[in-house]
């Protein structure tokens, strides 16, 4: 390979080379992340119908729908050590075979003990999906663009509840085809995609730039020099073996501040739909459309917001002002629900998006933290500890509403969480360099480096 210094070319060179990874690789990876949000949140649309005619109570369905995350976080380092060694392309579609199968199998549910089965095997098998994406995204883009692109991935997030929410509510409306419930068609629909997107993967995506022989030769060298530099410049002197992951202080902080994060994400997520239900007499066809709408605003917000993180490099500014937006608007909501239905749902807004907009600026501080072998153990210990949350809150948030008989003391709870965490982000990160990256220096560009051969990543 020809030498190919990426400073003399970053403007012409660089910007065409990015533009170009990120048109190939992108789309896809934000296509098998909406399935995945998808298939985990469509249980929420599915109680509406599923818990009469199976016999779920409020907190019944919460534990059920929080299960997934107990299974998830079982099994997420484990699920990282097989990326490890077979490579993240082989990986991924493994994850995502074994998790359409199971997802379509919640049509087998029949009641409380299947429901809790089920769900936990599907997390199970999505175990280390996220964490995986995350790595291989630190393959392909230099750290000063990591939120932007980051930010592009979350966009799968809200655009899942956004598009999946109406045509959830639609596949409901299909009860007694063939003499199945609604619900038991919304599971098998939306979980056949996984399956067959899990044959094409290996296909359609490539390990390591080196690899990448869909860029001309001048691109592939100067993206592999560069990622090759940022590793350089960050591992000196630091470990970055597997086990230093699991065993550095910043990835149990951050594992802490994530659990915070994600009782938000999915306490708001699991629950949107009943909650939004409560709002009025509408049909499951109208809660989807409804529903749709803050998620829409929220997508729009994130890819503003991971912009204007990476133009100023303060991660940890947009993060906790995120979440303090998230914690209001949830407050707001929990007393404006049982008064003005159009102003709860201006509330549910502003909480999506803040909720959305602080995951990328905040995963980018733990990814920025660790290098090396110890990234793919710390991102895998800060996302199976921090979806613990995704157990917690959808449970609490059922049990409060059985106490109370409402909504309010369910979303008050989840403010909290979130006000909390904003505050303990900002006093732990504020003075770490993680939490600010100076956009467009040579730091800059070692800050979040991980390089596939520090992985063994297979073709």
């Amino acid at each position: 390979m020809s030498s190919v210094n990426p400073a003399d070319h970053l403007d012409e060179l660089g910007r065409r080379t990015l533009r170009r990874v990120r048109g190939r690789l992108m789309p896809l990876i934000v296509l098998l992340y909406f399935i995945a949000y998808l298939d985990r949140n469509n249980v929420g649309f599915a109680k509406l119908t599923m818990s009469e005619d199976i016999g779920l109570s409020a907190s019944a369905y919460g534990l059920g729908a929080g299960i997934f995350f107990l299974g998830y976080a079982l099994l997420e380092i484990p699920s990282n050590g097989g990326m490890y060694k077979f490579g993240a392309r082989k990986w991924i579609a493994r994850i995502l075979m074994s998790w359409g199968i199971f997802a379509t199998a919640m049509a087998l549910v029949n009641g409380e003990v299947t429901f809790y089965i089920i769900r936990f095997l599907l997390g199970a098998a999505e175990a280390g999906f996220f964490p995986a994406i995350l790595f291989y995204l630190t393959l392909w883009f230099p750290a000063a663009q990591r939120v932007t692109v980051l930010g592009i991935f979350i966009l799968a997030q809200p655009i899942s509840n956004a598009l999946g929410a109406p045509v959830s509510g639609l596949l409901l409306q299909m009860d007694g085809i063939w003499g199945l419930h609604g619900w038991q068609w919304l599971y098998i629909i939306e979980g056949i995609p996984a399956i067959l997107l899990g044959l094409l993967t290996p296909i359609l995506m490539t390990d390591r730039p080196s690899h990448a022989h869909w860029l001309a030769q001048d691109e592939r060298e100067w993206l592999t020099k560069t990622m090759d530099d940022e590793l350089a410049h960050r591992t000196k002197g630091q470990p970055h073996h597997f086990l230093a992951g699991l065993k550095d202080p910043r990835t149990i902080a951050y594992s802490a501040l994530y659990f915070g994060l994600v009782c938000g994400i999915y306490g708001l997520g699991l629950w949107m739909p009943t909650i939004v239900a409560a709002l009025g007499r509408f049909t499951t066809t109208e809660v989807g459309f409804i529903v749709a709408i803050p998620y829409t605003i929220a997508a729009v917000f994130v890819y503003f917001w991971g912009r204007r993180s990476d133009r100023t490099g303060n991660r940890v500014m947009h993060a906790s002002i995120s979440m303090v937006m998230a914690a209001i608007g949830l407050l707001a909501a929990g007393y404006l629900v049982q008064v003005n239905a159009v102003l709860a749902m201006i509330a549910l807004t502003l909480a999506a998006m803040g909720i959305y907009s602080a995951i990328a600026p905040f995963l980018a501080m733990p990814s920025t933290a660790l290098v090396g072998a110890a990234a793919a153990a710390g991102l895998a210990m800060v996302n199976s500890l921090g979806n613990l949350g995704g157990f917690v809150a959808p449970y609490a948030v059922g049990l409060l509403n059985d106490a109370t008989g409402d909504n309010r003391s369910g979303l008050v709870f989840l403010a909290a969480c979130l006000g909390i965490t904003a505050v303990a982000t900002y006093l732990y990160a504020r003075r770490r360099p993680e939490g600010h990256v100076k956009p467009g220096t040579p730091a800059t560009v070692g800050e979040e480096a991980v390089a596939a051969d520090e992985f063994d990543i297979k073709s």
